[in-house]
């Protein structure tokens, strides 16, 4: 089976763990039974070793399509030939208890539509990122995986033949026919010989729907691109790991930045970094349930400070601390993009702007949802403290570059939203603070970017202090109020970035580079694609200064428009975007999500006022 493009898939999922199913109906990115756990499927990230969950047509020249059941998380995956049509429906069963039926499992139901189908079903499961063998054992009621640590059954009364790798079956349905197949983790032996009838698929199918229209409709955005911003809300919410409220940046890991490098990184795990976009692209558009979840999440990692009162840059999705990176060099990596990694060494860089955007969300929160605690102020007054002694360090900063540290501007902008949110809950609130020292602090990192991180030759913010490079990151100093939208030096940091890469930008085709890499290193090889989340930012940036001047505003909805064409067909996008338009790095990608969110939602409101 060759690989997919990135774009081809869609994505299902239950708030524990999510599947990635292509467009020729494949599974090939499954992990059991939480987004970090290790694969079952894999054919993503190695097309014969990697294990996949394929059913597909028998037929010549078949046309596939694919859909979400409207406004849900159910996907529905529709082959055309000129004879017949049939469909695969996948979904996971939600908001379920643990002794219902249906929880936690993995369903897929297969319909004719028109005239009759001839269907092939491989299940080749690849336990531990095809890492451990397993025995396949042919049951009454299906089949069933074992392997040393996980045992997955599969529900069926189509009949299966067992191979090599797992098992296989062949079968047709009329129209109007539909058969169904389950795969749940398996763990008593009196648990065994389970039967999912064609009902009772419907009635999980029915209830799965009703569960997330009924999520949806919390949600108040009523504007411009309301299809994408839901689409992007129940993204957001598959990404959720329910148990803590913590949201991934992506469920899968591996996936390149640029086809055969080796810019290729597990994102399942948390970012502190995520938290002020999170709660604002939540709140901002009425899901505030979610938003207090990961506030939880949020404040109970406040609890765990280091000894020196520092945060980690990412955490488990339990809150674990260690994420610890390996290389599973058995893979070929997509497209033979190598190495695959799993876990993140990320976790012990430092990233001075988690500050920011950690005490931006409690800002937030604290505004739009509900008031914050005494107990929670103590420990972000001592975070607060640690971030005076050490704003003036130099970081990996928010790219977390594989190079030597250095003064990035992004990071002392992030240090000096810390402060001043710190500020305002203080005088908010009447909290006791330092406020003395904080606003000391708070205004010499103001000044010193204004005089180390602005390059009057380039007559543009760069990337760090003495340097010369540009990096879209600034384009956040407007969004955050360190700087007015139409102050020079930003309308002029907005221009230099604005520019093709040819002539010392970092935007092509509507499209925005994190930075050039051609002018600057960050401790790796190879290129990689625009920054889908730095477009959205962009787009924001130029909303933001077209308040006052129509031009850019009218820029900014062209850029908007623009991006969304290079969304996948089913609205979902990845962390970048390749020259030719193709999806490159993990996906989707929740902080490209977020950032749409919050684009919408501006350029809507700007629009509107105009």
């Amino acid at each position: 089976m060759s690989y997919q493009p990135i774009e081809d898939y869609g994505i299902i999922g239950n708030m524990r763990t999510t599947a990635l199913v292509g467009k020729n109906g494949s599974i090939d990115w499954f992990c059991l039974p939480r987004h970090d756990s290790p694969s079952i499927f894999a054919a993503i990230l190695d097309d014969e070793k990697g294990g996949y969950f394929r059913i597909y047509p028998i037929e010549n020249q078949v046309a596939c399509k694919q859909f979400y059941w409207p406004e849900t998380n159910v996907l529905v995956t529709r082959f055309l030939a000129d004879c017949c049509v049939g469909e695969i429906v996948d979904f996971m069963p939600v908001g379920l208890s643990a002794k219902e039926k249906g929880y936690h499992w993995l369903v897929r139901q297969v319909r004719g539509i028109r005239s009759r189908m001839k269907f092939r079903l491989e299940c080749y499961p690849a336990f531990n990122y095809a890492r451990d063998r397993h025995e396949t054992v042919i049951t009454d009621n299906g089949a069933l995986f074992q392997s040393s640590d996980l045992a997955l059954e599969f529900i069926t009364d189509i009949p299966l033949h067992r191979d090599g790798r797992g098992v296989y079956a062949e079968f047709t349905l009329e129209a109007g026919q539909s058969t169904v197949f389950v795969l749940r983790q398996w763990t008593t032996s009196e648990d065994q010989g389970s039967s999912c009838h064609r009902q009772e698929a419907q009635q999980l199918f029915e209830s799965t729907v009703e569960f997330w229209r009924r999520w949806l409709s919390q949600c108040i955005y009523k504007g411009k691109w309301r299809e994408m911003v839901e689409r992007s809300a129940l993204v957001l919410k598959l990404l959720t790991y329910e148990p803590t409220g913590a949201i991934i940046a992506a469920p899968t890991c591996g996936l390149p930045e640029q086809l055969g490098g080796e810019r290729n990184w597990d994102y399942r795990y948390t970012w502190i970094r995520d938290a002020a976009f999170t709660l604002y692209g939540l709140l901002r558009i009425g899901f505030s349930e979610e938003a207090a979840q990961f506030m939880h999440w949020i404040e109970a990692r406040c609890h765990e400070l280091e000894a020196d009162g520092a945060l980690q840059t990412m955490y488990g999705i339990d809150g674990r601390h260690t994420l610890q990176e390996d290389m599973l060099t058995h893979l070929d990596g997509y497209k033979g993009s190598r190495p695959v990694r799993i876990g993140n060494g990320a976790h012990k860089q430092l990233q001075l702007d988690i500050y920011g955007e950690l005490m931006d969300s409690v800002y937030l929160f604290n505004k739009y949802g509900s008031p914050i605690s005494y107990d929670l102020w103590t420990h972000l007054r001592r975070l607060l403290t640690w971030v005076c002694d050490h704003w003036q360090s130099p970081d990996e900063g928010i790219w977390e570059i594989r190079d030597q540290r250095r003064h990035h501007v992004y990071s002392k902008l992030m240090c000096w939203v810390a402060l001043d949110r710190g500020l305002r809950l203080a005088e908010k609130r009447s909290f006791p603070a330092d406020r003395e020292r904080w606003l000391d602090e708070r205004d010499r990192i103001y000044e010193e970017i204004n005089l180390k991180g602005w390059n009057a030759e380039r007559q543009a913010f760069v990337q760090h202090y003495d340097g010369h490079a540009l990096d879209a990151s600034n384009l956040v100093m407007p969004l955050v109020f360190f700087m007015s939208p139409n102050d020079p030096r930003m309308l002029s940091t907005i221009d230099s970035i604005n520019r093709l890469p040819e002539k010392g930008g970092l935007v092509s085709n509507s499209l925005v580079y994190r930075y050039n890499l051609k002018s600057n290193t960050d401790g790796l090889r190879g290129e990689e694609g625009s920054f889908n989340l730095c477009t959205f930012w962009l787009v924001e940036a130029l909303t933001r200064a077209g308040r006052r001047d129509g031009q850019r505003l009218n820029q900014a909805r062209l850029m908007f428009e623009e991006m969304l064409s290079y969304a996948n067909h089913l609205g979902l996008y990845a962390e970048e975007t390749g020259a030719s338009g193709e999806a490159l790095g993990n996906f989707p990608q929740a902080f490209t999500h977020l950032a749409l969110i919050s684009a919408a939602w501006n350029l809507d409101k700007a629009l509107s006022r105009s």
